[in-house]
């Protein structure tokens, strides 16, 4: 896709990662640094065709077609440079010829965007230059370690997309809340709205308006002044964790967003520098066979050198 040229007419040949995408889709993702605005312009004006025929946005196209791409200017690298080839940082759960399941570290983003040049999905197409097809089926924050399932087939992508949509899938974490959590295994079920703060920052709180949300939450292990959570969301709605926690009263350790800054001052000094939320668990069916995946995390090791302080800081028979 990068030779495509910006003098003349393109004919692009539709392989098997573009099965069932949509035209609007596949040209943002081959035309990379044009402006959506100007992808729908070409669209509208019939300058795009599929097989020869005018193409609406939302065709969906097959292996084998044929897309006219007119001269189009695209953006010119970022000065940053490629993608880096390091992978020690992205260390591998699962993969097969349909899926990968990255561990990945906290403090790394998912995608490259907002001051950020690189994140999982750029490294590792870095490392894999000819794979035809890598896409994420899902996004972690920056800030969240554990499972992060990416697609090597556009078949895996949409099946394990309408397993998510049907409520399907089974997504786990591990939340650190201060004190005791006196709720027992509940539903938390807030709407959620997201807002845009000056500076491109986002925010999601709870709303009547707002979007349906659902986390079940039970406890997985009580510590001396704390709780460790178990998490299942229900829905996928942006910090979805996180927002209802700190709603139901029991922030999330080290959450910079809606968390208790006076104890996150504290836990860093006591050796917690990062949010406590790990997503530890991912069970599906596989898009592809139809058996059953169930991909599993462990706590990294920050997180259990800090669980094991609490427990040794703590007076024999002290409970939380």
């Amino acid at each position: 896709m990068n030779s495509l040229s910006k003098d003349s007419v393109n004919w692009v040949d539709v392989g098997p990662e573009g099965e069932g995408q949509r035209v609007d889709n596949f040209l943002h993702r081959i035309l990379k640094g044009v402006p959506k605005s100007h992808v729908y312009r070409i669209l509208r004006s019939g300058e795009v065709r599929v097989n020869s025929r005018r193409a609406d946005p939302t065709l969906r196209l097959q292996p084998g077609d044929r897309v006219r791409v007119p001269p189009i200017r695209t953006a010119a690298p970022a000065a940053s440079g490629p993608a880096p080839t390091g992978g020690a940082a992205l260390p591998i759960l699962y993969e097969d010829d349909a899926l990968i399941a990255i561990d990945k570290p906290a403090g790394v983003a998912v995608h490259g965007g907002s001051g950020i040049s690189h994140g999982v999905i750029e490294r590792l197409r870095g490392l894999r230059p000819a794979a035809p097809f890598l896409e994420l089926v899902h996004r972690l924050d920056r800030e969240t370690s554990g499972v992060l399932m990416l697609a090597k087939k556009r078949r895996a992508l949409t099946q394990l997309h309408e397993e998510i949509r049907a409520g399907q899938t089974d997504k786990r974490y591990l939340a650190l809340v201060p004190g005791r959590w006196r709720k027992g295994p509940v539903t938390l079920d807030y709407p959620l709205a997201k807002h845009l703060l000056e500076g491109g920052d986002r925010r999601v709180t709870v709303a009547p308006d707002g979007q349906e949300a659902a986390t079940r939450v039970r406890i997985e292990r009580a510590l001396p002044g704390y709780t460790l959570l178990e998490a299942r969301l229900l829905t996928g709605r942006t910090h979805q964790i996180r927002v209802h926690l700190a709603h139901a009263g029991s922030p999330i350790c080290g959450d910079d967003k809606y968390g208790d800054f006076d104890l996150n001052r504290r836990l860093a000094r006591e050796g917690l520098k990062r949010m406590f939320l790990h997503a530890a668990r991912f069970r599906c069916v596989h898009p592809i066979t139809g058996e059953p995946l169930d991909i599993a995390s462990p706590l990294p090791s920050e997180l259990e050198r800090f669980v094991g302080s609490l427990e040794r800081a703590a007076p024999v028979g002290e409970h939380p």
